[in-house]
């Protein structure tokens, strides 16, 4: 997003966020300047944490406010993070325009309360508009992903990767962190992916799992270096995605948004515990729109998997009608769609 509005050295970027977070480290490398705002959640489960929460957030919204008095920003757009609700509240405070933006089927929290003030607010899905106090003001613009994601190619990225061109390919991942019950559930389908011709894997474990995993297919793998490929970590996530004839995935609203806008058939496993089960709702949305199959988590050590994953592994012409299905629910326009929200928001300061 930054780079869509920094285009033309026209408008100017400050990326506020937790001084412990990723993006403290993440920001300033990619070249956008970034201001610290200490924030946190707040558990649901024991009520004697919203007191002190309460405290925190008053105190993280004077830091917002004073945040927004040195940089004077013509609008504020909010993500749903914890940060977002005390900047978004300064910006009410202040005057200053703000924007939404929710990734999931079911908003957030903090999405939620800053419904009530912001300008506009833009959607993934059409299902979380129903959530928002003002659904007036609510517009599908899509999830935006970045462009590296938008100009990966089948080509491209098997040759990343170093896969067979011709080589059916699965891609196995579960988020930046990786997905336990998902790897475990991969070592058991193995032979039956091995027993395949001309099938390659590449599976991104996770930091924390990538080892264990290792361990566990190490036994099971002839040619670990030609059939399955494990990884701890894939910076180029488009790459992989484009070079996939299958995905198996999380439903986390990131990696939906990269695998539609690659248009590329789908194995959704929600994670179950997610805030209101949105992944759930995430991965039914994308089900319904032909691009995916959805397999429970708790269904992963049944045939049900076995049987999503293989259908596709062993049907060309299914995975392609899905690919086919996921390219038209993915808007690769989805960031220049909340740019224009939030130059719109901002033009009477300008």
């Amino acid at each position: 997003m930054a780079g869509l509005l920094a285009e033309g050295g026209h408008d100017e970027v400050l990326f506020v966020g937790t001084p412990d977070g990723p993006e403290a480290r993440l920001v300033p490398e990619a070249g956008v300047a970034f201001a610290a705002v200490a924030s946190a959640g707040f558990d649901r489960g024991n009520p004697l944490t919203l007191m002190t929460s309460g405290i925190r957030v008053l105190t993280s919204v004077v830091a917002a406010w004073k945040v927004l008095r040195r940089f004077h920003p013509d609008a504020v757009v909010g993500f749903g993070g914890y940060v977002s609700l005390p900047v978004g509240i300064a910006a009410f405070l202040s005057r200053t325009p703000l924007v939404l933006h929710e990734q999931n089927s079911v908003p957030g929290l903090a999405n939620r309360v800053l419904s009530r003030c912001a300008r506009e607010v833009g959607v993934t899905y059409e299902n979380s508009i129903k959530h928002l106090k003002h659904p007036n003001r609510a517009t599908l613009t899509g999830n935006p992903v970045r462009p590296a994601i938008l100009s990966a190619t089948r080509a491209s990225g098997r040759e990343a990767l170093d896969l067979d061109p011709a080589a059916t390919v699965v891609l196995v991942f579960g988020g930046s962190r990786g997905a336990r019950h998902l790897n475990e559930a991969l070592a058991r389908l193995w032979p039956v992916l091995a027993a395949e011709p001309e099938l390659q894997v590449v599976h991104v474990a996770g930091t924390m799992d990538a080892a264990a995993v290792a361990e566990a297919m190490a036994q099971a793998l002839d040619d670990p270096s030609h059939r399955y490929r494990l990884y701890e970590y894939v910076s180029a996530m488009g790459e992989a995605i484009a070079a996939a004839d299958v995905v198996v995935a999380r439903a986390g609203a990131t990696s939906i948004a990269e695998i539609t806008a690659i248009g590329r058939a789908a194995v959704l496993v929600p994670y179950p515990f997610a805030t209101d089960d949105h992944q759930t709702l995430n991965a039914r949305a994308v089900a319904a729109g032909g691009g995916a199959m959805v397999v429970p988590d708790d269904q992963l050590e049944m045939d049900a998997f076995e049987s999503a994953v293989m259908s596709l592994v062993r049907d060309r012409a299914r995975r392609e009608t899905m690919a086919a299905a996921s390219a038209a629910l993915g808007r690769r326009d989805a960031g220049e769609r909340l740019v224009e929200m939030i130059r719109r928001a901002a033009a009477p300061r300008r």
